[in-house]
């Protein structure tokens, strides 16, 4: 893989991975319609590595603090409890349905009618009145409630930051709690995905690591930095309904297009 390839493949990571429009749904699309490929494990590895680096870089004073403080602040302990707790939904559909859910990303069609779904669960939150919760005040079942819409958007063309930025707006909290859990319950996911591409790697063997591999490394990281910065700045302009029409027609596209048999 060249070092330009790898740089395009790891900015469509990163920018998918956290923009409300399903990394999983695009991939999908671009392998389907434009012929595009993932080159192999160790890329896949690499670039959901990326991206998890980019929550740490920009989350990563709040997950010091939340670890560092939890045993001794209730506040903390609360909200680090309430992480674990919405992990918890999205682990066991994972195992569980993983064979029911792999089979969608057979189907384009099936991620256009998920992007018309996305675009209107994100055109819900543009007149939503924020919440008032915060990490004190956040309940279990709002918790697991997140948690369970999170492992329905491991169907592909459900966003997985979409869906659970409105789950959480929905369930009371206030902007900035809701955005700071989505990210944050998002890593020990990304974490546990990579883990077991890693098992997949190492049986596999470490000799991949080309030049390409390590520039879209790189690049899904920074793409992924930035994404997130820009989710969030729309997220409190209360501007997220051009992702909903993005959605749409992305979606609406698709679907005319497969239905034309192309």
């Amino acid at each position: 893989m060249s070092l330009l390839e790898g740089i395009l493949l790891g900015i469509l990571q990163g920018l998918t991975e956290f923009l409300p429009v399903s990394s999983s749904g695009h991939l999908v699309i671009f392998q389907d319609f434009f012929g595009v490929r993932l080159p192999g494990i160790t890329f896949e590895v690499m670039v959901h590595f990326g991206t998890v680096l980019s929550v740490f870089w920009v989350f990563g004073g709040d997950i010091v603090r939340i670890i560092r403080c939890s045993p001794h602040k209730k506040k903390e302990r609360r909200f680090l409890l309430m992480l674990m707790l919405g992990v918890i939904p999205t682990g066991l559909m994972g195992l569980l349905f993983r064979d029911f859910f792999k089979a969608f990303f057979e189907s384009t069609l099936t991620v256009g009618i998920m992007l018309l779904l996305t675009g209107a669960i994100l055109y819900s939150l543009q007149n939503l009145r924020p919440g008032v919760k915060d990490e004190a005040t956040i309940k279990p079942r709002e918790a697991l409630f997140i948690g369970f819409i999170q492992g329905l958007a491991i169907m592909p063309g459900l966003s997985r930051s979409g869906a659970t930025i409105a789950a959480a707006l929905w369930s009371g909290l206030d902007r900035q709690t809701a955005v700071r859990f989505s990210f944050l319950v998002s890593v020990p996911v990304i974490l546990g995905v990579t883990m077991l591409e890693v098992i997949t790697l190492r049986e596999a063997g470490f000799n991949s690591l080309t030049g390409g591999v390590w520039a879209g490394t790189l690049a899904a990281f920074l793409s992924g930095i930035l994404a997130i910065k820009v989710f969030v700045r729309l997220l409190q302009a209360g501007r997220f309904r051009y992702f909903a029409y993005y959605c749409w027609l992305a979606g609406g596209l698709v679907i005319v297009l497969k239905l034309a048999g192309l």
